[in-house]
């Protein structure tokens, strides 16, 4: 095999007493894909950055060998690290709108890195941006280098990315959770963009709680567990026939259709058991809705029962949130009703709509930025139980509900890993007591063990207090284990709809037959299944 582009042994990151990561080893070859998997806080990213020199000063760093093409990085000065960064290793981040600097057109971003580099001569710069952008699938490269980060579409956002990681030919990509929150057509198109850097002779390194994302792209795969690599070997090995304990329950943490009614998090526990369908809570009609002259919505009607789970899929500017907004009435209808236990929103006096607000509750995608970063967990429940006219002191119960106990009343979001806020966003959601739940994205930036415990948690509430949820998300496999039936929307309008087995296993729309072909698959018994394509 050739010489690897990067690699490390032995290495070992610490910040304080805290050791990120203990012992880790790999190498990357070129046209080779490396995929790191785990959950958060396993050391995935501190192990990527350091092959970038960007643990911090505060980090302690320590490795037997660290070669990147063949040169001994171990005791690069900052200015060598620059000098690596964007030439010989390229950094795709997961999140483009953060990583892209806001303030200037992303042709600019990518003109940055060519002339710090001096990848090509000044009068050829503007030239090589836009082949960038032609490079990597971004339509109309002309009129997009002018365009801000907010102008663009996420897909757009992470091409730009990628064009402005790639622009001096790096040997090594490394890619931190790249598609994660993406659509599930535009997480294709960045997989066969990062396909054809492989293929081209790239070496990559894939970080991702998605392990379907990882069977896509990966050669080999190494598990990580509280900064330990503890299993490692080919994708297919370790994905058909896995060893570790550990990595046999991400596997068994995937939804499916097949785990349907069984508890992700542990699938050996008795299936819930649920209740039929009750009364209609909410009942929309022919719903319409435009913006400047676009319309968002049009003609969506549906009807969602107590104990029942509709779930909405579509890609970004579907009309799947502004859905969402319109029912729990933070927008009017142009045309169309909405009715919540056969009250419309519509001609209710403030007042009245205060008390119906209580009945329909919503969980947004990242609590984190629906908190008020000042409030402790104490505070935040105790608002929500003001509006439902509950005694404060069921806080306490309120978190037991959600498996969290009293120690978590006195932290502040921040002081909360992702799970657990989340876990503290369903209390604050279940304190009015609602008829209704919108989940809008919940699970979509959870690592897949932690998304497994509030699927299954909003299980159980749902069998024990009978709430409906309307349920939307970009991910087919989610929205196929927890909904009873599904809305398919494009363009604003249904484009089918039904029983979710139905109509996400013999589906009749071409639309939904697109995004099901461009889901990346494991198999039911979790081993690899590669598109032909």
């Amino acid at each position: 095999m050739s010489v690897p582009v990067v690699e490390v042994a032995d290495l070992h990151v610490s910040f304080g007493p805290v050791a990120a990561v203990r012992g880790v080893s790999l190498a990357v070859h070129p046209g080779e894909c490396v995929a790191l998997v785990g959950e958060s806080g396993s050391g995935k990213s501190v192990t990527a950055r350091t092959l970038l020199g960007l643990t911090g000063e505060q980090a302690e760093v320590s490795a037997t060998r660290l070669r990147i093409e063949g040169l001994d990085a171990s005791g690069f000065s900052e200015r060598q690290w620059r000098s690596v960064r964007g030439r010989r290793i390229g950094f795709v981040l997961q999140d483009a709108l953060v990583s892209l600097d806001s303030l200037r057109p992303v042709g600019k971003e990518i003109a940055e890195t060519l002339r710090l580099h001096r990848a090509v001569p000044r009068d050829a710069v503007r030239g090589r941006v836009l082949e960038l952008l032609t490079e990597v699938g971004v339509p109309e490269p002309e009129r997009r280098a002018r365009q801000y980060p907010h102008e663009l579409s996420g897909g757009l956002r992470q091409r730009a990315l990628i064009a402005s990681a790639i622009a001096c030919h790096p040997r090594l990509l490394i890619a931190d959770e790249p598609t994660t929150a993406l659509d599930v057509t535009v997480q294709a198109q960045i997989l066969r963009l990062l396909g054809e850097r492989k293929r081209a002779g790239t070496a990559l390194l894939l970080i991702s709680h998605d392990l379907a994302v990882v069977a896509e792209l990966a050669d080999r795969i190494l598990v990580m567990k509280d900064g330990v690599v503890v299993e490692s070997g080919p994708a297919q090995r370790v994905l058909r026939e896995p060893e570790h304990p550990y990595t046999r329950g991400l596997l068994a943490a995937i939804p499916t259709a097949a785990a349907k009614g069984a508890r992700l998090s542990d699938p050996a526990a008795p299936p819930l058991r649920r209740a039929p369908a009750g009364e209609v809570v909410i009942e929309a009609r022919d719903l319409a809705r435009s913006f400047r002259g676009h319309r968002a919505v049009d003609g969506v009607s549906f009807e969602l029962r107590a104990g029942e789970t509709l779930g909405i899929v579509g890609e970004s500017g579907s009309g799947k949130t502004t859905t969402a907004r319109l029912v729990l009435g933070l927008l009017a209808p142009d045309r169309g009703s909405v009715a919540i236990d056969g009250q419309p929103w519509a001609g209710l006096t403030p007042r009245r709509r205060r008390e119906l607000r209580r009945h329909i509750q919503v969980v947004y995608q990242d609590p984190l930025s629906s908190f008020d970063p000042r409030f402790t967990v104490r505070r935040i429940l105790a608002e929500a139980l003001d509006v439902g006219g509950r005694p404060r002191g069921e806080a306490v119960r309120l978190l037991e509900q959600v498996g969290l106990d009293a120690g978590v009343l006195d932290r502040r979001p921040l002081r909360l890993s992702g799970g657990q806020r989340q876990r503290v966003a369903i209390a604050r959601a279940l304190a009015p007591r609602p008829r209704v739940i919108v989940c809008d994205e919940p699970v979509s930036a959870l690592d897949v063990s932690i998304q497994a415990q509030v699927l299954d948690l909003l299980a159980e509430l749902q069998a024990e207090l009978g709430v409906a949820y309307l349920f939307i998300s970009h991910h087919l496999g989610v929205v196929q284990h927890v909904s009873d039936r599904v809305l398919v929307m494009k363009d604003g309008r249904v484009v089918e709809s039904g029983d979710v087995h139905q109509v996400l296993t013999a589906p009749t729309a071409a639309y939904t037959r697109e995004l099901l072909a461009a889901v990346p698959q494991l198999d039911t018994t979790a081993s690899l299944v590669r598109r032909a394509s």
